[in-house]
């Protein structure tokens, strides 16, 4: 079992930036690819982006290409999200997801709130 916990969310105003960190409690390396989905108040979750378990691989949603960027850290077992010129229709709770690149085994953390406002 592998446990996710998020920080790094916050209150930002439109054009702002934050950081999130996602942090697993065992090695990450070459085991899990790692993502960010986020969910808005009565929408589904949904894909933000995501990067694989060499860190070769990495896929963004359309609406967040050019803004967001994430990557991975496997010494600290931290995968992130950088989110620059955030928009208020970024507001969502981001869950940090692992999945295991053999057998598809899934877990996700708790989320972290960002909220963004005009």
């Amino acid at each position: 079992q592998v446990e996710l916990k998020e920080s790094g969310g916050g209150l930002v105003q439109t054009g702002g930036s934050l950081r999130l960190s996602c942090t697993a409690s065992q090695n990450i390396d070459n085991i899990y690819a790692m993502g960010w989905y986020r969910q808005a108040p009565e929408k589904e979750r949904e894909f933000v982006a995501s990067i694989h378990s060499n860190g070769e691989t990495i896929y963004y949603r359309d609406s967040v290409k050019g803004r967001f960027a994430i990557s991975r850290d496997n010494a600290k077992n931290t995968v992130y999200l950088q989110m620059n010129n955030l928009k208020v229709e970024d507001t969502a709770v981001y869950f940090c997801k692992a999945d295991h690149s053999a057998r598809g085994v899934v877990y996700w953390g708790q989320g972290t709130q960002v909220t963004v406002s005009s």
